[in-house]
């Protein structure tokens, strides 16, 4: 039992938190929002995980770094740490482009004379 790869995923999530709350991108920003989004999404794969399982495309597979705690045959725990990795790590991403797009409007309205 080795708890690696789910300290490796708990330090990442840690580090898009910082980069969150550095920028006031999704969760320090809209946090009903922005929990309810990967509060729903990391069910929805989770969901798509088990079909998945059921079909025979996933499996865990044989993993030294894993702690090997199964939620439910072929899932492992760290695949909920890596969901909301996956989740807020995408919410973080298109928040950040839509904030970009809409500062560049807002300048290329300025520079063309436009209401700021």
């Amino acid at each position: 039992m080795s708890v690696a790869y789910l300290t490796a995923l708990v330090v990442s999530i840690g580090g898009l938190v910082l980069l969150d709350w550095r920028y006031r991108v999704a969760v320090f920003a809209q946090p009903r929002r922005a929990l309810a989004t990967v509060g729903i999404g990391v069910p929805v794969f989770l969901v798509w995980d088990l079909a998945g399982v059921g079909l025979g495309i996933f499996f865990r597979g044989d993993a030294g770094y894993m702690t090997g705690v199964q939620l439910a045959p072929e899932v492992p725990l760290e695949e909920v740490f890596f969901l909301i990795l996956l989740n807020y790590q995408t919410l973080l991403l298109w928040r950040a482009l839509d904030r970009r797009r809409t500062r560049a409007g807002r300048g290329a309205r300025a520079h063309a004379g436009g209401a700021p």
